[in-house]
């Protein structure tokens, strides 16, 4: 199972020959648990007898230390001392053919990694495990579908400045609030432009790009595709940012909250799913419809304008939504964006409503849209997420909620009975987070299996035990002079 190929993707070895006839190197990267890409340059060569046979070995450290390259405070089943840190398999996946624009063009590819005993998908490998919940889309008649925005603040700084300075006192990439702003591209034309047209060449089609409300902020909209590619170009443009931004001196951060007393930054998915015709299995077909004013069936009003297998799918996320929370928002400082729940349009509670920002999942479609454009917009992920892992908890949970006919029993957000209150609360720290992540009897043991759960858990916890430990800014500047 694999996303729908880039443009000249080769199928046949002697395509992939033709393909790399005038390089002498090859880049290729996996991505691990924390959504950063890992990877090195090989040799022709030696890329091309990886490539003829099942792939080659790759240090599966990757998936025992975390975002800072620090083994992880308590070992986990993948990598540890004890099976002395062995190589994993890595499998490289023609389908993701680019080339590196801002790198000299060297040809890219991305890698899948396999656990050697079994031949299978390494269980908390991020490509294969969206993989496996894509597949059992697909054996029910299912295409999984996927678009993602990003906001990013960016900054005027080098990773020798921002090391220099402590990592405070950054110089926006511009002042003040400027949302949907023309005058404020300006100021970073080539900068601004480049990122849309080199994502163009890599492979990554950008539906829409504009300053967003923050000093410095953009905001990046990737065009819906397969979820397979979408979860990959979602990867790949945090990779292009911070490349094409290095070139011009300036750090985008994808992190959820870089300020205190600015908003955060959000990583909106879309999703809905397709028949094997093509067709939009979350629109109204021609007998759901009550006379063109929406699903007779449907118990309140926000839910007449989607399908009966929509709404399951929606109960599904609905009832599942705290049980994954850490895959939606993985490290510390992505609770810090929650805290302002609905007034910061963040938010913190299991909630939809038919176009309503304010809920967890916006339900988009007609009226004066196309139908085939109705879909879902999960808006708890931040920016920070690892995109693989966020979109494998909303389609295993809507898959779920289709498979178990997952009624959705209360009103939208706002509407009697689902006042804020009223509504299933989204834990909003990494530890509580955590804690219902790995909780016996999970919702998401259920639908990513135990491994899965304990080796993600067991990161988290190894992010906390950190956190604990460390004495910040905020500590000093607090206490140091007046106790």
């Amino acid at each position: 199972m694999g996303p729908s190929p880039t443009k000249d993707a080769p199928s046949t070895m002697e395509e992939l020959k033709t393909l790399l006839k005038d390089d002498n190197k090859v880049k290729v990267a996996g991505v691990d648990i924390d959504g950063v890409l890992r990877g090195k340059i090989m040799s022709k060569d030696k890329f091309l007898s990886a490539a003829k046979s099942d792939g080659f070995g790759f240090c599966s450290v990757i998936f025992g230390w975390d975002i800072h390259d620090v083994t992880y405070s308590k070992e986990l089943m993948v990598s540890n001392r004890a099976n002395g840190y062995r190589d994993l398999l890595a499998s490289i996946d023609l389908s993701t053919f680019r080339r590196l624009p801002w790198e000299r063009n060297i040809p890219f590819f991305l890698l899948r990694f396999i656990t050697p005993e079994t031949g299978k998908h390494l269980e908390v490998d991020p490509r294969g495990v969206l993989a496996d919940v894509v597949q059992r889309a697909e054996e029910s008649g299912w295409k999984c579908m996927a678009g993602a925005e990003f906001e990013y603040f960016q900054f005027k700084e080098t990773p020798d400045s921002v090391k220099a300075k402590g990592f405070t006192n950054l110089q926006a990439l511009t002042p003040g609030m400027h949302g949907y702003s023309l005058l404020r591209p300006t100021l970073n034309t080539d900068y601004f432009h480049d990122l849309y047209d080199q994502a163009e060449q890599f492979g990554i089609e950008v539906e829409g790009h504009h300053t967003e409300t923050g000093p410095g902020v953009f905001e990046s909209a990737l065009a819906y595709t397969d979820c397979l590619r979408m979860a990959d170009n979602a990867c790949l443009f945090k990779l292009l940012a911070k490349s094409v931004g290095m070139g011009y001196g300036i750090i985008p951060t994808f992190m959820a909250k870089p300020y205190t007393d600015m908003p955060g930054c959000s990583g909106h998915i879309h999703v809905s799913l397709r028949d094997k015709s093509g067709r939009n299995k979350f629109a109204l077909n021609k007998e759901d419809k009550d006379g063109g004013k929406g699903r007779a069936s449907a118990k309140y009003d926000d839910l007449k304008y989607i399908s009966q297998e929509a709404e399951w799918f929606l109960g599904g996320l609905l009832e599942g939504l705290p049980s994954v929370i850490p895959l939606m928002c993985p490290n510390i400082n992505s609770y810090k964006r929650l805290l302002g729940g609905e007034a910061m349009w963040a938010p913190d509670t299991a909630s939809y409503g038919y176009e309503s920002r304010a809920a967890s999942i916006r339900l988009i479609g007609p009226p004066g849209a196309p139908a085939e454009a109705t879909r879902f917009e999960v808006r708890v992920p931040g920016a920070d997420m690892n995109p693989y892992y966020a979109l494998s908890a909303i389609f295993a949970l809507g898959l779920r909620g289709i498979a178990n006919k997952t009624a959705v029993t209360y009103g939208p957000i706002g509407s009697e009975g689902a006042k804020h209150d009223d509504l299933p609360q989204l834990p909003t720290s990494l530890d509580m987070a955590t804690k219902v992540f790995k909780a016996s009897g999970s919702i998401a043991r259920e639908v990513l299996g135990d491994y899965f759960v304990d080796h993600v858990a067991g990161a988290k916890e190894h992010e906390l035990d950190v956190h604990r430990r460390a004495v910040t800014n905020w500590e000093v500047e607090r206490y140091l002079e007046l106790v």
